[in-house]
């Protein structure tokens, strides 16, 4: 139970599910929280050593059978996501591009002899994956994807290029999406491999406490057990996608829960006026709309978490997640800043940093337009993407 929980929302979970978010609350509390405002200032943070780390506990690719995987809840993933991005949305999506993009890509559409290879070791957080779909031109249109894929022989070539790629300066494998003559697919591709580079991108203001990178591929060449072969068209992608984007809508709670209640903690001890600050009518009011966007975005999280369970989520009820959800986690993160004021900006506390964050949050895996087109496709039957 929390401060913001004015609805007694934890009634609403079983006992497994409380038990596996305090154990990932505990993790962030122990390993997260007393080194991220420095991962962040710099700009670095120990990938590699996290991902073990989350390996141990089961994290990775959690909500997956088999192949060392946890075989957790849909409810129980999104829980653990939003104690990660209480922590960081950088440290939470280094768990959810490992488990629902690169690990959900091979387990869903993946050989048997491609699922030995990866899951285990990816599981485990020996290895680390990526999701090779955005380009330098095409972020929110991938039906537009440059990147190419030939046969030559028994063999395929690869060529062309990929941006903003989470985890791809410390990947070892990379999940390719490609135009090949018979339409999108996917590789599993070693980034050892000759004519693979990754650069990794510097100078970012949001999402520091992740590394993210650019993969350029030169004629790549690979075996023909490279190509994902459950993966054919476009949807294949996109689904991932939406796998992914369930994470998301529970991870944003969790940065705007840590905001919410750093903010009470210093709205009811920071005195102005010879009051707190908390005592004010206009904090209260601020403080009070928050915690009830607070309490709908969970139920609606918790919502589809069982629908995903059910068998029964539909990607347009992921949209509706995803845009309020981050949204709602945004503007949360922009009014606790008000609050706080000048100490709002500063990284003594965590407030600035979410913000910040979830301005990236608010544009990947589909931004709020994209989402919005989604829904209104859904309310209309008429597609307005184009």
């Amino acid at each position: 139970m929390t401060p913001v929980d004015l609805l007694d929302l934890d009634s609403l979970l079983d006992d497994e599910e409380r038990q596996i978010r305090s154990v990932v609350r505990r993790l962030v509390d122990d390993r997260v929280r007393p080194h991220v405002a420095e991962w962040y200032e710099q700009g670095q943070v120990p990938a590699r050593e996290l991902a073990r780390e989350f390996g141990r506990l089961g994290l990775l690719g959690m909500h997956l059978t088999g192949y060392g995987c946890a075989g957790s809840t849909a409810v129980a993933y999104g829980l653990a996501c939003l104690e990660l991005e209480a922590g960081d949305s950088g440290v939470r999506s280094l768990v959810s591009v490992q488990g629902s993009l690169a690990m959900y890509a091979i387990w869903r559409y993946g050989s048997e002899e491609q699922k030995r290879r990866w899951l285990p070791p990816m599981a485990t957080g020996e290895a680390i994956g990526c999701f090779g779909l955005t380009e330098p031109d095409h972020g929110s249109d991938p039906a537009s994807m440059a990147t190419r894929a030939r046969r030559d022989g028994d063999d395929w070539l690869l060529h062309g290029g990929k941006m903003w790629i989470t985890n791809a300066p410390v990947a070892d494998v990379a999940v390719i999406w490609a135009r090949a003559e018979e339409g999108v697919r996917g590789f599993a591709v070693p980034l050892d491999a000759p004519g693979v580079s990754v650069r990794e991108m510097r100078r970012k203001m949001s999402l520091r406490a992740s590394v993210t990178g650019e993969i350029a591929l030169d004629d790549v060449r690979l075996p023909a057990d490279a190509l994902l072969p459950g993966a054919a068209g476009l949807k294949a992608p996109l689904s991932c996608l939406t796998e992914a984007r369930h994470g998301i809508v529970w991870g944003a709670l969790g940065a705007a829960r840590d905001c919410l209640e750093t903010t009470l903690g210093y709205a009811t001890t920071r005195t102005q006026f010879g009051r707190p600050l908390a005592g004010f009518q206009l904090t209260q009011a601020k403080l009070a709309d928050m915690a009830v966007e607070w309490q709908k975005g969970f139920l609606l999280a918790l919502h589809l978490g069982r629908l995903a369970d059910a068998g029964r989520l539909r990607p347009e009820q992921v949209s509706v997640g995803k845009l309020n959800n981050v949204r709602e986690a945004l503007a949360i993160a922009r009014q606790c800043r008000t609050i706080l004021g000048a100490n709002g900006v500063s990284g003594e506390y965590p407030i600035m940093r979410h913000a910040n964050n979830l301005e990236s949050v608010l544009t990947y895996e589909g931004t709020s337009e994209i989402h919005q087109l989604v829904i209104g496709q859904r309310l209309t039957g008429l597609n307005a993407f184009a």
